[in-house]
């Protein structure tokens, strides 16, 4: 077992942080400074080549933030400058400061004491691996799906690996955390005369080099299913009775009630959800989470880049909307209690209210008595995109695949590709059936509208709903 330690380089800046804070709050009424150290690898392997490179994600700077009479300022930079580190950093606030006149006045930015920190652990570590070792367990990996058929031209097999460091100080808090997520993907292509299918699969969470283990069982399934594509049919357009797979129901979960309760949409008037807090928008058998505390996945951290520690915030209990997921200055703005979902791309990115790990709660239901109950439906199974609309509630999933239910079985026919389109509240209220199962997947990352990118997992059970598909 490895246990990710602290950044050798923010630890050696940390002193010099805490005494530039501690002048600096001389001067404004909050100062605070985040730090972030992260590194990443990626590892790629096809039939004839492979190689090792840095992720894009990897970063490392500093962000300091000050209140002064209500306003708020941040200053970043990627080191700390030789000179006098507090009147550096004081001379380009006060200069923001200066020049932000018609910025927005909250209350003050709170800064409870606590002193905290976290450092996971996973089985293998990957950054003190032999990378050609890697390499090697990921080709074996990639030769298994490309042996199941003459059908399957090319695979592909690809690892990423982060581990983030971040440090936080303010006069009150000091706090730090270190973890590794991963992220791995098979690829394959099927051909069938002038007829091809790309598919692939992925793998996801706060694991090191053990998550290579899980690729080995379902590379076969997964050259079957890329070849099952080959025979897709087109759907014939209407609404469905469906049956959302974790990793579905996930994405339902993600573009249903996960955008449209970042509680920064609630104050720039572009979310509706705000509008329907303590009113049924469920089915009663549904429970929506969403946290960095309470499950461990790629959304999953200690404290977040506003320095406020992750909770677990219920979003939706027994089909009510309870309450959405917040930075501190929406926070502030809606006179609510920050919930821990200030999160950055990066460290020279504004912090926004972002989600972490969404998810449905699990209930009773067995998949098999779901798929028995529907006359004519749907097995959705593998994601593509998906997109919503926070001010008016529609949702779009696009699918890659789905197989037919007709008289409470599965026929074999599979459709492909999926569109799947509903009314928000419709859909989420016209759930009557909810699976014990639970998975939680995070691979990719999620934009705010069309950037601001972060890691996120999202998942839950097996679902019963409706939908339209085309």
């Amino acid at each position: 077992m490895h246990q990710c330690t602290a950044s050798a380089q923010l630890g050696q800046r940390a002193p010099r942080l805490r005494a530039a804070v501690a002048e600096l709050r001389k001067r404004y009424g909050y100062v605070s400074v985040l730090g972030t150290d992260s590194k990443g690898i990626v590892f790629g392997v096809t039939a004839r080549e492979r190689g090792v490179d840095d992720s894009q994600w990897s970063e490392r700077g500093f962000v300091f933030r000050a209140q002064k009479a209500g306003r708020i300022v941040e200053y970043a930079m990627n080191d700390l400058p030789e000179d006098d580190l507090a009147a550096h950093v004081a001379a380009r606030l006060d200069r923001l400061f200066a020049s932000s006149g018609g910025v927005a006045s909250y209350p003050s930015l709170p800064d409870e004491p606590a002193r905290s920190a976290w450092f996971a652990k996973v089985a293998e570590d990957p950054f003190s691996a032999a990378p050609e070792s890697i390499l090697d367990r990921l080709d074996a990996v990639r030769k298994i799906a490309g042996d199941v058929s003459p059908e399957i031209v090319f695979t592909r097999g690809v690892a990423e690996y982060m581990q983030v460091a971040k440090l936080f100080i303010s006069p009150e808090r000091d706090l730090e955390q270190s973890y590794i997520w991963g992220q791995a993907y098979l690829v394959a292509v099927a051909k069938r005369g002038d007829l091809t299918k790309e598919n692939y699969e992925a793998f996801s969470g706060l694991k090191g080099i053990e998550m290579l283990e899980e690729m080995t069982p379902r590379a076969g399934p997964f050259a079957i299913q890329t070849i099952e594509m080959l025979g897709a049919e087109k759907i014939v357009p209407g609404e469905y009775e469906v049956i959302a797979s974790p990793e579905i129901s996930g994405l339902i979960a993600h573009e249903a009630f996960g955008h449209g309760v970042e509680t920064d949409m609630f104050v720039k008037g572009r979310a509706l959800a705000k509008d329907y807090l303590g009113r049924p928008v469920a089915s009663e058998i549904v429970d929506m989470f969403d946290g960095a505390e309470g499950v461990e996945h790629c959304g999953t951290y200690l404290f977040d880049d506003e320095g406020t520690f992750a909770t677990r915030t219920q979003i939706i209990k027994d089909g009510i909307l309870l309450a959405g997921i917040s930075d501190l200055q929406s926070a502030l703005a809606l006179g609510t209690k920050p919930t821990g979902n200030g999160r950055r791309q990066a460290f020279d990115h504004k912090a926004y209210a972002r989600m972490t790990n969404t998810y449905i709660r699990p209930g009773k239901d067995k998949v098999g008595d779901m798929i028995a109950s529907v006359k004519h439906g749907y097995l959705l199974e593998k994601m593509n995109s998906g997109m919503e609309d926070p001010k008016n509630w529609g949702i779009q999933l696009v699918l890659s695949l789905a197989r037919e239910i007709r008289d409470g079985r599965l026929t074999g026919k599979v459709v492909a590709p999926v569109l799947c389109s509903g009314y928000v509240p419709q859909v989420l209220s016209d759930i009557s059936m909810v699976s014990g199962d639970f998975a939680l997947s995070g691979s990719g990352y999620c934009g705010k509208g069309h950037k601001e990118y972060v890691k996120v997992s999202s998942g839950g059970p097996y679902i019963k709903t409706k939908m339209r598909l085309g």
